[in-house]
């Protein structure tokens, strides 16, 4: 079977696109995006969860809700096309702190291991399997200062959605008000 090359490379970049529209909803407790990562029977063996995306997002969402520090990053992605199915591997880097807890940070390293489906076009993610290379976990008192006292002049201004800034940016954009300032 003779594959189109140009076709390839646009569904490796829909797969890409997808894990970081992964990222951003658990970074920014967005359930739209989380949502459209995983197809709807999707599965997720996610660490002490093992059963439905939905179930996972669900959990998620309710500890990702309470607020805190979280950013997730993917690199390394690998990807293997099989037609309608491809065999993704991407290295991630995760390092969070809970609302409940500051001054507990957990830095975690390892893989998502996932067979996406296109279905009518999209592709999206059947199953993953998360493989936890590295975790480290530590107490860093200094984290639950207040915000001017930990980062100075760079404050942090990162949100939940709809609050974040890149929710702005993409509304002014969709409605053809992102130009310059």
């Amino acid at each position: 079977m003779s594959v189109n090359p140009l076709q390839a490379l646009l569904d490796r970049e829909a797969i890409r696109e997808c894990l970081h529209r992964y990222c951003r909803g658990i970074d920014r407790a967005d359930e739209a995006a989380l949502r459209s990562a995983y197809w709807e029977d999707a599965t997720d063996c996610h660490g002490a969860w093992d059963g439905s995306a939905a179930g996972f997002i669900e959990q998620a969402l309710r500890k990702l809700r309470e607020g805190g520090r979280r950013v997730h990053q993917v690199n390394n992605i690998s990807i293997e096309l099989h037609g309608d199915v491809a065999a993704v591997e991407s290295a991630f880097l995760a390092l969070q702190a809970p609302a409940s807890a500051p001054q507990r940070e957990t830095f975690l390293c390892g893989r998502y291991v996932d067979r996406f489906e296109r279905r009518k076009g999209e592709w999206r993610i059947a199953a993953r399997t998360v493989v936890y290379d590295w975790i480290e976990e530590r107490d860093r008192p200094e984290l639950a200062e207040d915000d001017a006292t930990l980062f100075g002049p760079r404050q942090p201004n990162g949100r939940a959605a709809p609050a974040d800034p890149i929710y702005r940016l993409l509304g002014e954009v969709r409605e053809g008000r992102g130009g310059h300032r």
